[in-house]
């Protein structure tokens, strides 16, 4: 199968593309560099440096000729929407419809987005929390992430194309970039094993659901092949860990025993975040495999060999 995979040298994306490839899919890469890396991406993709709001995109849309369209590009980081929402929404939202009219113009029925599950739902009521839970987004990046579930809803219906939205958990492991997108288990584990501080914004007992972000790739890939999987699905492990006792984990992985600092707390930032994973487990036959230790033991290992190179 021919997939098209959008920020495909970025963190999630560079696993997703070497997970297709490895099912044996032919697989194309786009992404404009800003977070991503060339050197992430599988020699065996074709990558195309391009944004997503670029006149280019439909000639690179039309060239890979994609059965399936895999859209993880994204303005990632809480703060930056919450101090810029219009730079925001220009990639969310806008850079979401442009892809989305270069499908329709290249003929491709299927699109498989990539949503928050944490920053959608904001503070919920229901924990786990299920997909048919009301969305109250706390920052712009909350929103702008719905709102392009919305428009991708909107495609399908005017195109009769499969649409399939995956709202993913907190998403670590090896390639994340300490100083690029949100990541609080890149930072803590870069800072600990440089011996330097690290800080807990708030009081650390807020809490998320950190799902590998191996079980997110094989959640995708699950998705590309389930030709008939449409609608909305949670990625999660349903279990909630708070930062404080992340901290320790990966303190005692690491080797450090050295508290953590505190600041104050973000603005936009929810208390509590975990979500329910079963209708992934229905639809796809998805669910989390990889435990938060092994996990955790697996992203330490990397920034260790990363800090040697």
């Amino acid at each position: 199968m021919r997939v098209l995979v959008t920020g495909g040298a970025g963190f999630i994306g560079s696993h997703v593309v070497d997970r297709l490839l490895a099912d044996g899919h032919a697989v194309d890469a786009v992404d404009n560099l800003t977070t991503g890396r060339r050197e992430r991406v599988h020699p065996a993709a074709r990558l195309h440096v391009c944004d997503l709001r670029d006149a280019r995109l439909d000639a690179v849309v039309a060239a890979a000729r994609p059965e399936v369209v895999v859209h993880l590009a994204a303005q990632a980081a809480v703060p930056r929407s919450v101090a810029d929402p219009v730079f925001d929404a220009s990639v969310n939202v806008l850079g979401t419809i442009a892809l989305l009219e270069a499908c329709r113009r290249a003929g491709v029925r299927r699109a498989l987005y990539t949503s928050s599950g944490g920053a959608g739902y904001g503070d919920t009521d229901v924990l786990p929390t299920p997909e048919d839970h009301p969305l109250r987004p706390a920052s712009p990046y909350g929103v702008s992430k719905i709102t392009a579930e919305h428009y991708l809803e909107c495609w399908a219906g005017l195109t009769a194309g499969r649409a399939l939205t995956l709202r993913l958990a907190n998403i670590y492991g090896p390639r994340q970039d300490p100083a690029g997108e949100a990541g609080v288990v890149a930072i803590f584990a870069s800072r600990l094993l440089a011996g330097e501080p690290c800080i807990v914004n708030g009081d650390g007992e807020q809490t998320r659901d950190y799902v590998y972000v191996g079980d997110v790739a094989d959640a995708v890939a699950r998705g590309v092949t389930s030709a008939n999987a449409t609608g909305v699905a949670n990625i999660g492990t349903g279990a909630e860990t708070t930062v404080n006792e992340l901290h320790r984990r990966l303190a005692r992985l690491a080797g450090v025993n050295r508290a953590a600092d505190h600041a104050p707390a973000k603005p936009g930032e929810q208390r509590r975040s975990v979500l329910d994973a079963s209708r992934a487990k229905t639809l796809l036959g998805w669910s989390a495999r990889t435990t938060l230790d092994e996990g955790l033991t697996q992203t330490i290992l990397w920034f260790r060999k990363e800090l040697r190179a």
